[in-house]
């Protein structure tokens, strides 16, 4: 059942066995999870099943810190979360990215990769990658010998690309399964605790029209992303001064992202065979694969970096006229935008926000004429066309590469002085708006420039090419210019102890008995590995936790805060 908290019929009390904060991945995987079970579950959105200005103006916050990351165009308000915007990639943490290194300040997980793999094996399922198996840090490409690679110091580890699309395909389960509710344009306010913040009572919830209204459960759970769950616990402080679970000052600190930035440029050698192996897919069916060029654990060990990974983008040639013709006729014949849905161009804005740094495989083509010339353009280059389509059956490049832009995408250390917070100013609801302190160590930024150096030195040798490092790279005291790729974690981390972290293995916030995170907020280490399979994998283990628990559990903690009566 799909409802919209802004109706005037919508109520404003719910009462459920599970509530859900957040629909994007980590929640809609739980919710997925008790379909058509005797569990009551009421998801809570802040946004609508499309995004709209409105809605995403909420996600505006500051940041503070050496590195900017612009909380307002790194995440989406909307039905999906930001994994609507998502290429899709996905991969397992490797083994070391998880265990603790010496030379890793705070790393290492209380859980280990083997206790991970059946997760990981169920999360390819509901991302529908199956069959393809999982190993240490990689998917299994046909063929390959596990990681193995002709580098000196690289792994080829490989990334598949997942179809789900978020902002869909949970729709028909949400609407046909009778225990499931989804209650859209539901902001969560606070939390609503018991006297000693023990237990969670009530979620309070508001609209952007004013209206309020609060949700009971027996178990709540915090799926909202890495900077919100944060936000949201801090904000609970009617009862725990300092925020909700809170006690020893670590909700929002250890904030981590995969810093990326330019490595330099590869001209000459083997560039297309580069760009074949590694800047597009190596395997089709059922899931698209890329193979990664990833630092060996072998050379994170011997060097004591961080992981890290390079991605070659392969620059195109001057198009011929008929390739370019045919790509503009392509393009011409997409589905028009209804001019009155925000949604693309909210999306569009969050996307060149998120790849402004990133360089372009071919150039942007001019204004086209219409469809109509453009179809009798690309007719009267058919011989080019022919050629290029020769191109992709030898499994070339459409069209021949002219360089190769290398660009870095490195794991951050966790640390204590990079954090998330509240900041003086206040939304539309009322609320303090996040306050983002990103900041990397001594150790990052190192790592990032050993292992750049290393990682393009490497391919240029394999490749015959000639390395031209970016100037960053040239000066041995510049700061490198590291952009983030949305990949928000550590802030509220897993650890065995309250010492230590904000949840436990379970994910389970640390003395609040009903309360649990979901998402990368709770990673201790991120590694390079794109997070949204792990995110899956981590609260489908979640959704068997709370299963075992509400099984036991008959008890409602219910007692509607002053005010709300």
């Amino acid at each position: 059942m799909i409802k919209d908290f802004r109706t005037p019929d919508c109520p404003d009390r719910f009462d459920a066995d599970l509530c859900i904060v957040g629909a994007g991945p980590a929640g809609l995987t739980i919710a997925a999870e008790f379909a058509n079970t005797r569990w009551k579950v009421c998801v809570l959105e802040s946004g609508g099943l499309r995004s709209e200005r409105a809605s995403q103006a909420l996600s505006e916050g500051e940041s503070v810190g050496p590195c900017t990351l612009d909380p307002g165009i790194s995440r989406l308000r909307a039905f999906g979360g930001a994994a609507r915007l998502w290429g899709g990639g996905c991969i397992p943490l490797s083994s070391l990215e998880m265990v603790a290194r010496d030379w890793v300040p705070d790393s290492g997980w209380p859980i280990g990769w083997n206790e991970l793999a059946p997760y990981y094996a169920r999360a390819s399922k509901a991302c529908r990658i199956e069959p393809h198996g999982i190993e240490d840090g990689s998917f299994v490409l046909p063929g390959a010998d596990g990681r193995a690679s002709p580098f000196r110091n690289l792994d080829n580890r490989t990334f598949r690309i997942s179809p789900v699309d978020y902002g869909s395909t949970h729709l028909d389960l949400l609407r046909g399964a009778p225990n499931l509710e989804l209650l859209l344009h539901a902001n969560l306010m606070r939390l609503d605790v018991t006297e000693d913040a023990s237990a969670v009572r009530g979620a309070e919830i508001g609209s952007l029209d004013g209206r309020r209204g609060m949700v009971s459960a027996r178990f709540f759970v915090l799926a909202a992303g890495g900077l919100e769950n944060a936000r949201l616990l801090l904000l609970s402080d009617g009862v725990a001064r300092n925020g909700l679970g809170n006690d020893r000052d670590l909700v929002g600190r250890y904030f981590m992202d995969h810093p990326r930035c330019g490595l330099g440029t590869l001209h000459g050698g083997e560039l297309d065979r580069l760009a074949r192996g590694y800047a597009r897919p190596v395997d089709h069916a059922p899931a698209r694969a890329h193979r990664q060029l990833s630092l060996s654990d072998q050379a994170q060990r011997t060097h004591r970096l961080l992981a890290a990974r390079a991605w070659p983008f392969a620059v195109e040639r001057p198009s011929p006229q008929g390739v370019q013709s045919l790509r503009s006729l392509r393009a011409s014949l997409r589905r028009p935008v209804d001019p009155g849905d925000e949604s693309p161009r909210v999306e569009r804005a969050l996307l060149d926000a998120l790849a402004r740094d990133l360089p372009a495989r071919f150039p942007v083509p001019a204004p086209h004429p219409g469809p109509g010339r453009l179809a009798l353009s690309t007719l009267r280059h058919g011989g080019q066309l022919l050629h290029a389509g020769c191109r992709r059956l030898a499994r070339r490049p459409t069209v021949a590469t002219d360089r190769i832009e290398m660009v870095g995408y490195f794991e951050q250390a966790p640390s204590r002085d990079s954090r998330v917070g509240l900041s003086d100013q206040q939304d539309a609801l009322g609320l303090r708006k996040v306050k983002v302190d990103w900041r990397l160590g001594e150790l990052d930024k190192a790592s990032l420039r050993t292992a750049a150096d290393l990682m393009a030195r490497d391919v240029a040798t394999h490749f015959r090419c000639e390395f031209e490092p970016a100037d960053w790279l040239r000066d041995a005291g510049a700061t490198p210019p590291v952009h983030g790729t949305a990949h928000h974690m550590g802030t509220t981390r897993m650890a065995a102890s309250p010492a230590n972290g904000v949840v436990d293995p379970q994910c389970r916030v640390h003395g609040v008995d009903n309360l649990y995170v979901a998402g990368s907020s709770v990673f201790p280490t991120g590694g390079w590995s794109f997070p949204t399979l792990t995110v899956v994998a981590l609260a489908t283990r979640l959704a068997d936790e709370l299963h075992v628990r509400m099984g036991m559990v008959t008890t409602l903690v219910t007692s509607w805060p002053s005010g709300m009566a």
